[in-house]
């Protein structure tokens, strides 16, 4: 008899297991397609994270490249800078075409005295004289490096 009713017991504790393991897998069944949405979730979380690391990744390249162009640019900016002084200093130094006593140089009979754009050619035509002429009675001076207030000769006409 304790074995009829020790089997009895466990025949209705079977029961009961099932009906409660039935019931799971509905709810199981139920709650997939939450489960199936959370697993989309993570997945995309993942694929946002992977993207923001690898944004991450470029805006420190970038950072890297702009400072590099920066230097460059300022370097560059610099040398401007400094030739944009020497020009400045250039125009304060006085014109070298001032005689003894500081006086502007003035030109002689037979002689010319070169301004801004001067060359030989420019004076013969101006004078009416040719520019073999002018070369010829100015053989020491070099026509590619004319200055302005320089003294030359003319030829008679």
């Amino acid at each position: 008899m304790v074995g009829v009713i020790a089997g009895a017991l466990g025949l209705v504790l079977g029961i009961v297991a099932l009906v409660k393991v039935g019931k799971a897998n509905t709810t199981l069944e139920e709650h997939a397609p939450k489960i199936a949405k959370v697993d989309g979730i993570e997945s995309t979380a993942n694929a946002a994270n992977d993207a923001a690391v690898k944004a991450g990744r470029d805006v420190v390249a970038l950072r890297g490249n702009l400072k590099a162009v920066a230097d460059e640019a300022s370097a560059y900016m610099g040398a401007l800078r400094a030739d944009v002084d020497k020009l400045k200093e250039d125009v304060k130094k006085p014109a070298p075409a001032a005689a003894k006593g500081g006086a502007p140089a003035v030109a002689g009979p037979g002689e010319y005295v070169i301004k801004s754009g001067d060359s030989f050619a420019k004076i013969a035509r101006a004078q009416g004289v040719s520019l073999a002429d002018i070369q010829a009675v100015n053989a020491g001076v070099n026509p590619n490096r004319l200055s302005v207030g320089q003294k030359i000769k003319l030829p008679k006409k």
